[in-house]
């Protein structure tokens, strides 16, 4: 990913946050993590995010929620959503909207970590 671009993840799970950045980390990337959608939004992090984790479930606003603000906002972040909670209908509306990836709770960290890998891939082709 370019210099200064990090992935954000938003999830109020303080485990799964660490579960995540160890992950992304040891796959060489930076990691920032947010507790809410409203403290990514406030942190001015959006225009060096690379990459935005994101849970479906936050207190506030929801994943889908500012998917939607980005979208509408022309802030355009590539997605992967995460979810514990979420049916079909959900990951499938997230993704019409452009999330690159969405998965299940739990997950395997590596396909996680391949998705970002993939995007980087295609970001700066060889």
């Amino acid at each position: 990913m370019a210099e200064n671009n990090v992935i954000s993840v938003v999830d109020d799970d303080p485990s799964m946050c660490r579960m995540l950045a160890r992950g992304i980390e040891a796959a060489g990337f930076e990691v920032a993590i947010f507790p809410s959608a409203e403290e990514f939004l406030v942190s001015g992090r959006a225009i060096h995010t690379a990459c935005l984790i994101l849970d479906v479930d936050l207190p506030g606003m929801n994943g889908i929620e500012l998917q939607k603000l980005l979208n509408e906002s022309g802030v355009e972040i590539p997605i992967v959503f995460i979810s514990g909670h979420a049916d079909e209908q959900t990951g499938n509306r997230a993704l019409e909207a452009g999330a690159i990836g969405f998965f299940n709770k739990p997950f395997s960290i590596e396909g996680l970590v391949a998705t970002i890998q993939n995007l980087e891939d295609q970001l700066n082709p060889i």
